[in-house]
């Protein structure tokens, strides 16, 4: 039987930004929030600002990651009914 399909909430969102911007490693915040940590690698691009931190590290938003998502899933709804 298939897994059942899990989408990042805004509060694992928000607690991505703070392990991520206090410097964790993705498996540490994978474990924290109960996700896989290819999970994580892949979220963290979602909600990059462009901005970095004062060690080179870029900044993850949850706000932005999770405007992308909604983007995203807008944008799915749209296309799966244009077909």
């Amino acid at each position: 039987m298939g897994r059942k399909l899990r989408y990042l909430g805004p509060s694992e969102r928000a607690e991505i930004e703070r392990l991520h911007n206090g410097g964790a490693p993705a498996a540490a915040i994978a474990e924290r929030i109960g996700y896989h940590t290819a999970t994580i690698y892949r979220e963290l691009p979602n909600g990059y600002t462009g901005a970095v931190d004062e060690y080179g590290r870029r900044v993850y938003s949850a706000e932005v990651a999770q405007r992308a998502f909604e983007r995203n899933i807008k944008r799915r709804g749209e296309r799966a009914a244009a077909n």
